[in-house]
């Protein structure tokens, strides 16, 4: 076999040793390189010898150091952004409505009347604090009061602020709070905050009273709306056909049954127009307002949840089909009692991926567990971003945070299983190691597409045409005669492509091996005038170095054994006696007998060397092959 016979080529290669030196295989290199330099170093006179020598040296470090930088450069994976225009016909993109207001105030009037009343009376205590409330405060129930309540910090002396309840240690006392000698100038609202069994508080503060009952409400709003199912939230929200008075897509006429209802949290029942779910994603004919989408919006402002809703209009977001809409982060207002106008032109992202960019293309690859994936939608580093903190707050707090989807076997936050969950949620919310770690496990996706909007608004309807326009649109919804609609309520959308040029922005390597290869070459070129072939010389002296090195060390270890001293018996020593008879007589055999209780018995297998001169070395001893006798005839013939 092949590798058989190449073995035994190499251990007879071992047998015979190194068949040169370290000094003639330099020898050797110098003299038949490619390379410039090393030749000068051997063939030259001793002064120009050292130059040359140290000529090469220097060269050689530069050409070291150059190829170090280059391979560095190459491994920081940097990328070059490249920036692309394209006109086609594109796909209308997806938009999201939703109202400002998630619920309808006559339906979840029951639910808050605890927390309105309460409300109420702290907003008395605010505008009002030299008055007592009396009555009031003893009808109010403090059930929700006392998980999380506002106080009042008395800074009129920096050095030692003063904490005030706003509503005295007795919830029920006639006297007047303490708090109630604190003017606004001097006092600021807070909400104070405790672990459950009340070791550990904190306050977190605010500058204006208005940004503290409006926290400190959504808080104890979001407690009672964890409570409830989430089909009786979605009945307490607006209706589809309340919602979208009337809708055109281009020339083609569309209604609520366009949209897909999806319960956004923060903003209650939002539909989608063109999501691509379960329908094909309609395209845009031509740029222009009107090959785009129009859509005329009651908003209903007047049945708003006071204290949960202050900003009135709709909230609406442009995205991509299948993709989840989170409109609290990436979502615009539209006014009520305006027409909008929204001109949208297309970026695509395309990202390079590892290890240039930190993207992923499908979210398989995030160790985040996505939360949003119930609804069949694609990834997005906002999923991520909420599905890492859904999971931190599971973690810490024991229950999930009503704004985000719950994982299996988990429950909501509320007050009555979870007295602790205000404040492990806010401490949660202002750390900054969360939002870091977050950040870190999360990636951004490699292909994303972006919609750049140009807004422009009008009054609408006008003061010459409110009349008929709300009448008509009274009598379609409610077919009333009167009309049931105010310009305070609607709000009318156009959607459009501005053109149908879209830009491409794309990442690409800065540094590809094409680019590391030239510039290794350039360098070794210019400084050695070497070239790959160089490169493989030298690869193999570097082989032939280590053979010899092998081959000696095996040849050392093997005189290491031959010198070591070996006993030549086993057993004591034949006389000379012995010997000789052995030598003369080959019948003789020595005597085993013990002759002494000491003595060792010599071992079968033991044969006595045979004293005596080698026989002589005569040619004609020597055994040759038959064909190199008969070859040495034939010459003597000749």
């Amino acid at each position: 076999m092949p590798v058989k016979k190449y073995l035994l080529q190499c251990l007879h290669r071992l047998q015979k040793g190194p068949g040169y030196t370290y000094k003639e295989l330099l020898v050797w290199y110098c003299n038949n390189t490619n390379t410039h330099g090393p030749k000068r170093i051997i063939c030259e006179g001793p002064k120009k010898k050292a130059m040359w020598f140290l000529l090469t040296l220097l060269f050689t470090c530069l050409v070291c150091w150059q190829w170090g930088v280059f391979i560095q450069t190459y491994l920081s994976w940097e990328v070059s952004v490249s920036l692309s225009m394209g006109f086609k016909t594109m796909n209308f993109p997806a938009v999201t409505v939703c109202n400002s207001s998630p619920f309808q105030y006559s339906k979840v009037k029951h639910l808050l009347k605890d927390l309105d009343e309460l409300m109420e009376a702290v907003l008395d205590k605010i505008l009002a604090p030299e008055l007592g409330h009396t009555n009031t405060t003893s009808t109010l129930n403090f059930t929700i009061w006392n998980h999380t309540p506002l106080v009042l910090i008395d800074e009129r002396n920096p050095d030692h602020p003063v904490i005030l309840e706003l509503f005295g240690d007795s919830h029920n006392s006639s006297s007047p709070a303490p708090g109630s000698t604190c003017n606004a100038q001097g006092c600021k609202v807070a909400m104070r905050l405790c672990s459950a069994n009340g070791t550990m508080c904190t306050f977190r503060n605010f500058t204006s009273a208005t940004q503290a009952v409006t926290e400190w409400y959504i808080l104890q709003a979001t407690n009672i709306f964890s409570q409830v199912l989430p089909e009786d939230l979605v009945g307490m929200g607006y209706a589809p056909d309340r919602i979208i008075l009337a809708c055109l897509f281009g020339t083609e006429p569309c209604s609520h049954r366009n949209f897909t209802p999806i319960f956004y949290p923060d903003y209650g029942n939002c539909y989608i127009f063109n999501w691509g779910m379960t329908e094909t994603a309609l395209p845009s004919a031509n740029p222009g307002t009107e090959f785009g989408l129009k859509l005329i919006l009651d908003i209903g402002q007047e049945d708003y949840v006071p204290f949960l809703a202050s900003t009135a209009g709709a909230r609406l977001m442009l995205h991509e089909q299948r993709t989840y809409p989170f409109i609290r982060e990436e979502g615009i207002y539209a006014m009520a009692g305006t027409e909008t106008s929204i001109g949208v032109l297309v970026d695509k992202l395309q990202r390079k991926g590892e290890p240039y960019s930190p993207c992923t293309m499908n979210g398989s690859d995030v160790a985040i567990q996505n939360l949003y994936s119930d609804y069949n939608t694609t990834y997005s580093i906002q999923a991520c971003l909420h599905s890492c903190f859904q999971d931190h707050m599971i973690h810490n707090c024991s229950c999930g945070h009503y704004l985000y989807p719950l994982p299996a076997g988990e429950k909501y936050c509320n007050n009555r299983d979870f007295p602790d969950w205000a404040y492990c949620y806010l401490s949660l919310q202002m750390s900054v190691v969360q939002r870091e770690t977050c950040l870190s496990m999360c990636k951004e996706s490699c292909n994303d597409t972006q919609y750049k909007m140009t807004i422009s608004m009008a009054d609408w309807p006008s003061e010459a045409s409110e009349d008929w326009i709300l009448h008509v649109l009274s009598q379609e919804r409610d077919q009333s005669a009167n009309i049931t609609l105010s310009r305070k309520g609607v709000v009318k959308l156009n959607i459009y492509f501005q053109e149908f040029n879209y830009r491409t922005i794309e990442e690409s390597p800065a540094n590809n091996i094409v680019w590391l290869l030239s510039n290794l070459g350039g360098q070794f070129g210019f400084w050695m005038g070497g070239s790959v072939l160089c490169l493989i010389e030298f690869g193999e002296i570097i082989i032939d170095f280590i053979w010899i090195t092998i081959i000696k060390l095996v040849v050392s270890c093997k005189g290491l054994q031959r010198k070591r001293p070996q006993a030549p018996y086993t057993g004591p020593p034949p006389t000379v006696a012995e010997l000789v008879e052995a030598h003369t007589n080959f019948g003789f055999q020595p005597d085993t007998a013990n002759h002494s209780p000491h003595a060792e018995v010599y071992p079968d297998q033991q044969t006595l060397p045979i004293p005596g001169t080698p026989p002589p070395n005569y040619d004609s001893l020597r055994l040759q092959p038959l064909d190199t006798l008969e070859s040495d005839s034939e010459v003597e013939a000749i």
